[in-house]
């Protein structure tokens, strides 16, 4: 059995009281939403907090609200997200995302703040303290050498969260607050492509809510490839947000790349050679293209590297031609394993 290390637990009851006992010393302090991924990782000795400042008994950081757009407290579960029949129809993508993030038991603990916060992952870095004192430990946590490339001057742990990429394509934004400031941050400005420091969130500031912007006259989708369907981590995603004109044009469109860099990755030129055009099998293979040009995967997860890179091309043409309006249930059963 793997036991937790020794920590004081911390249980505010609001947002400010929490935030006051993170400035205490935010160098020492972890905040801690349904522990999905911080548990597991203070257990392997990867993160060892002093004390621990848990949210869960914060209702504000709950709610799930609409007017102009949608506000989505950082708190509120996975689940909660997944069963929102308002967040299904208006931003389908967002869903997508959220219902193939782990097992039911998981997304009913996993929260949208703690997937967005989700630490990096690495072949040599996800392992008990015993492994990777066996190999010296790496970039990342207790060593100095970045094991996926022994020359690499930063670590390149791989972001697999499954809602960052699809928030950023939607435009998405997130407030950050701490004790003395609040602030509101682009989620495409929230990640850094660094594996050791992959959130420009400041330590003593708590994610408290996510601002999705109107989406009437949006399609969106969310593509994602593992190794298992009923649960896994990405290796290789596509998220895509687009608009469409009356003719079935492109007006405007975000694609965003997971799980093949420290960050989600846009692709500008992708987004670019669309814009103005049709959706049709040609321009979707270009866009497909450009696309697979900015990935690059690295050899720090499931999967032959060069193998997930080309499979980039099949997730955006799919994502694509689903914006378009294909039925493309049958291929997302068979890459995905699962229907949505």
């Amino acid at each position: 059995m793997i036991r937790l290390p020794r920590f004081r637990l911390r249980m505010p009851r609001t947002v400010a009281d929490a935030a006051a006992w993170l400035a205490e010393a935010p160098a020492e302090t972890m905040l801690l939403a349904g522990g999905t991924d911080l548990v597991p990782n203070m257990k392997r000795r990867q993160q060892v907090p002093a004390t621990v400042v848990a949210l869960r008994q914060i209702e504000a950081l709950r709610t799930i609200r609409n007017g102009a757009g949608y506000c989505i407290g950082a708190g509120a579960t996975l689940t909660e997200l997944v069963r929102h029949a308002t967040i299904r129809q208006a931003i389908p993508g967002l869903w997508q995302a959220a219902v193939q993030v782990a097992t039911p038991h998981l997304r009913n603990m996993g929260t949208l703040g703690g997937n967005l916060c989700l630490d990096t992952r690495c072949t040599y870095y996800d392992q008990s303290y015993e492994w990777r004192k066996a190999i010296d430990f790496c970039m990342k946590k207790d060593g100095t050498i970045c094991w996926v490339a022994t020359s690499s001057p930063r670590c390149l742990a791989v972001s697999s969260t499954d809602t960052a990429p699809m928030l950023q394509a939607l435009g998405a934004s997130v407030h950050l607050v701490s004790a003395s400031s609040e602030r509101e941050v682009a989620v495409a400005d929230l990640y850094a492509n660094d594996g050791m420091h992959y959130l420009t969130r400041q330590p003593d500031e708590i994610l408290t809510e996510i601002r999705v912007s109107d989406q009437t006259g949006w399609r969106s989708t969310y593509w994602k490839l593992r190794r298992r369907g009923s649960f896994d981590f990405p290796v290789a995603s596509a998220a895509v947000a687009a608009k469409l004109g009356a003719g079935g044009g492109v007006e405007e469109i975000r694609i965003v790349l997971g799980a093949v860099a420290s960050r989600p990755m846009a692709s500008p030129k992708a987004e670019s050679l669309l814009t103005g055009q049709a959706l049709d099998d040609e321009h979707i293979a270009a866009e497909a293209e450009a696309a697979y040009a900015v990935a690059k995967p690295m050899d720090n997860t499931d999967y032959e590297l060069v193998w997930r890179k080309k499979m980039v091309r099949a997730l955006v043409t799919n994502a694509l031609r689903e914006i378009r309006g294909d039925d493309m249930r049958e291929a997302r059963t068979r890459l995905a394993r699962q229907l949505l």
